[in-house]
């Protein structure tokens, strides 16, 4: 169930969460400490458009954030895509909060780096800028613990009109009370090699994911012979 909007810049963090692990967990928190953010919305993808469908169902992955994010009452869960018959487009996503935020709000896109780089595949990708700003999760062993948008040797490599807008957006904490979009904001998270390609896998071979997935998590998972 969705709660009502607090004052402050809110954090919008989309996936398929396929399972939903430590690493979202983490990546969330960071983001609401570092971003001084009032609260992480959670927005489970029911139909996600540029990947294969997810293994789970989008009621079972909506089940399972709630599991994982209970307890904390700045992380709260948006059912809406989850619960809706067609694809998920973070565009759409941004623009029906948007609608019941108003225009002076500060929402905040939560994105690892590796989507970042992809984003000029998105749906009207260039939209999002005039609904959110963007924050591109990287990690300590990225130069600087950011972008770097010229060299052929960097971790991350950006086409060149994402590149432009990177360099033209490229913000600080501080732009987040001053305007409610349009920003570009890397901060760094802890190098936690996880992933949910990498816990299907382990369980289909007969390991429980403990410690990389909630234990609330991992009991549905056992419960409900998902991932086998």
């Amino acid at each position: 169930m969705t709660t009502a909007f607090p004052p402050g810049p809110l954090g919008i963090f989309g996936g398929t969460f396929d399972p939903i692990h430590i690493g979202h967990l983490r990546l969330g928190q960071e983001a609401l400490q570092q971003l001084g953010l009032s609260q992480i919305r959670f927005i489970p993808a029911g139909r996600p458009p540029l990947r294969a469908s997810p293994c789970a169902s989008a009621q079972q992955r909506l089940a399972m954030v709630k599991l994982a994010i209970a307890g904390n009452p700045e992380f709260v869960v948006d059912e809406s895509e989850a619960l809706a018959a067609t694809q998920s487009y973070t565009v759409d996503t941004l623009t029906r909060l948007r609608s019941e935020l108003g225009p002076e709000r500060a929402m905040v896109l939560l994105l690892g780096q590796d989507a970042f780089v992809r984003l000029e595949s998105w749906q009207r990708w260039t939209e999002i800028f005039s609904l959110a700003h963007i924050a591109v999760a990287t990690r300590p062993d990225s130069a600087n613990s950011t972008i770097d948008t010229h060299s052929d040797d960097s971790q991350v490599k950006c086409t060149p009109a994402l590149a432009r807008e990177f360099e033209q957006r490229l913000g600080t904490v501080a732009d987040l009370a001053k305007s409610p979009a349009g920003r570009i904001l890397p901060f760094t998270i802890p190098a936690l090699e996880i992933s949910a390609t990498a816990i299907r896998q382990q369980i289909k071979s007969g390991s429980l994911p403990r410690y990389l997935v909630a234990e609330a998590v991992v009991r549905y998972i056992e419960l409900n012979h998902l991932y086998r």
